[in-house]
């Protein structure tokens, strides 16, 4: 495991303090410690809600569908795909 290299400050109201530390020892565990797994839980489920795609069963459909008739120029799914795959490159950078 690396090292922690990176600091976040925080300013709050001594009663929301107060909760969070009361929390944290509930669980044995630091404030910092607390914190950090409650921040990086929330922030990977609002990444997984906004980095992912559902679909119905008539739009999964419809998608394999186009999928399966390639042969055609379809310039805006390249264009999507080209998109995302210099996001996913942009996340890959450190």
């Amino acid at each position: 495991m690396s090292a922690a290299l990176e600091r976040i400050d925080l300013r709050t109201t001594a009663e929301t303090k107060s909760l969070i530390t009361r929390a944290a020892a509930t669980r044995g565990l630091s404030v910092s410690a607390f914190l950090l797994s409650a921040a990086r839980e929330h922030a990977q489920t609002v990444l997984g809600e906004t980095e992912s795609i559902t679909f119905t069963p008539r739009d999964w459909d419809a998608f394999m569908a186009a999928l399966d008739h390639l042969d055609k120029p379809r310039p805006r799914l390249t264009a999507a795909m080209q998109r995302y795959h210099a996001w996913q490159s942009q996340k890959a950078e450190p």
